[in-house]
């Protein structure tokens, strides 16, 4: 039995999905306000549904129990439910969680992390390594994720590729290795029973090194239309950073300079082992702008 935390949301869904097409017998742990369409659609799959929250420990250890693996996903930073935070949920609500594995003699922990930044520490990445500290003892893989295409690559973060629009974070010129939040779901998957993936972690990205003005280039390629961009330039991120009092805005800040930076990861050892084919920009591109443009 496979225990999947954060089951309702973007990437724990895949996993779900998968795990299922797969026939691994799968429980998601979803809250009693979880949305009703994404818990059916879970037992769709054959997902066993076990109701419960990480900062409720009770209900941790029993949607541990019988398990012999956890893949957790689950984060504050989309999330809308009271009481959501990255203390809550990030940083105690996942240690509750590996504590209540460790004590259900769970075998096997995969947790869906983030490239840690270098030089800049912010409240979310200090949580995702104290979360990886704690499961060093047990028989881990770490999934340290670069930047998903459709969250930063999305209208939701100014990049409006329905209107032809992009908001650039700092100079634009650094590569970055966009990855699709599928992908992260298939190496979650493919890593659970690879002793290859065991005690590891993996650094995760795309297939392609690119830049957020190259991003650009090739969806005005894709689309046929030329794009607007407007610059925030470094010094009024640093400034955001410097300024933010709130620990989720410090983390969106502090992420908004991780991507300025650039982050550029060689995916080729990864792709060999798990023989796993990555989403390009290209494919990515062109899947949302054809919706854009049926809409």
């Amino acid at each position: 039995m496979v225990l999947v935390v954060g089951a309702t949301g973007m990437v724990g869904s895949e996993i779900c999905k998968r795990l299922a097409a797969r026939n691994e017998k799968v429980r998601g742990l979803v809250r009693a306000t979880s949305s009703t369409e994404k818990v059916n659609s879970l037992r769709g799959y054959g997902v066993e549904v076990c109701i419960g929250d990480l900062k409720d420990p009770d209900s941790l250890a029993v949607a541990c129990r019988n398990a012999d693996a956890v893949i957790s996903t689950a984060s504050s930073t989309l999330s809308r439910q009271p009481g959501d935070s990255i203390e809550s949920v990030d940083e105690v609500g996942q240690l509750h969680l590996v504590e209540a594995a460790k004590t259900a003699g769970v075998g096997r922990f995969i947790f869906a992390s983030f490239r840690h930044p270098a030089g800049i520490s912010f409240p979310l990445a200090e949580a995702k390594a104290r979360v990886e500290n704690a499961i060093a003892d047990m028989n881990f893989t770490v999934v340290q994720a670069n930047f998903f295409m459709e969250v930063w690559l999305g209208p939701a973060l100014g990049f409006d590729y329905a209107n032809a629009t992009a908001r650039i974070y700092g100079p634009g010129t650094r590569p970055l290795s966009w990855v699709s939040f599928r992908d992260v779901a298939e190496i979650c998957v493919l890593a659970l029973r690879n002793p290859v993936a065991e005690r590891r972690t993996i650094e995760f990205g795309g297939p392609e090194m690119l830049s957020p003005l190259q991003v650009v280039t090739r969806f005005e390629k894709i689309g046929g239309k030329p794009f607007k961009c407007e610059h925030i330039p470094e010094e009024a991120l640093r400034a955001q950073f410097e300024g933010a009092t709130d620990p989720m805005q410090k983390s969106f800040a502090g992420l908004m300079l991780c991507y300025s930076a650039g982050d550029a990861i060689d995916m080729t050892r990864v792709q060999k082992e798990f023989g796993i084919v990555l989403t390009t920009l290209d494919q990515y591109a062109r899947g949302v702008l054809e919706h854009a443009t049926a809409m």
